[in-house]
């Protein structure tokens, strides 16, 4: 019987704001066993629907730049005028516990992702039009509108960055887009790099 090796999984997902990464890695850790969602840092205030520990762990710029100091993130970077990291510690006490990560996080921090993780899956959401994005933003009524308009620029530049991701996911339908998520996840899951041959198995040279 072959098992699985004890490393876990990085997944990376990014997104221009308001594509909806956030609520497809939160619905695909539902539905997936042993897949958790890494809780980032970040100086933003929080949205009134938002709370600390579960959408971001709210920290004020002091406390984030002692973090940097001290080796605390695998990545972070200056997004939209506010900084937002990855602590290492939350990624390694996951992947100790036995779950794979999952990460919803700017191209930056992805990037810089990239070269530290070679085994990393990295995915991108697609909005169906920048027309629709813009729907969604301003929708979410969170959101000054120079802010809207700043987000929408720096969407134009994000999405140019898709092709140097090895998934993308088109959020025209949430169900159907976290359904592609999860059988990105599954496939990457079961790949045969990811399995130790048992007694009586061939191993390939």
């Amino acid at each position: 019987m072959a098992r699985v090796k004890p490393e876990r999984l990085l997944i990376v997902v990014s997104a221009p704001s308001g594509a909806g990464k956030t609520t497809l890695c939160e619905q695909a850790v539902r539905r997936l066993p042993r897949l958790v969602h890494s809780v980032s840092y970040t100086t933003r205030p929080p949205r009134p629907d938002e709370r600390d520990g579960r959408d971001y762990h709210f920290v004020d710029e002091a406390t984030f730049r002692r973090m940097v100091a001290e080796g605390a993130f695998a990545e972070w970077a200056t997004v939209h005028g506010h900084l937002y990291g990855t602590s290492r510690k939350d990624l390694e006490a996951h992947w100790a516990a036995g779950n794979d990560a999952i990460l919803d996080i700017d191209t930056q921090g992805a990037a810089i992702l990239r070269g530290k993780f070679r085994d990393g899956i990295f995915v991108f959401i697609l909005p169906p039009s920048v027309a629709q994005l813009e729907a969604r933003l301003r929708s979410r009524r969170t959101d000054a509108p120079e802010e809207i308009a700043r987000r929408l620029a720096k969407a134009r530049t994000e999405m140019a960055a898709y092709p140097e991701y090895e998934y993308v996911v088109v959020n025209d339908d949430v169900e159907r887009a976290v359904g592609v998520l999860c059988a990105i996840i599954t496939a990457e899951r079961s790949k045969s790099r990811r399995f130790i041959p048992g007694p009586g198995l061939a191993t390939a040279e």
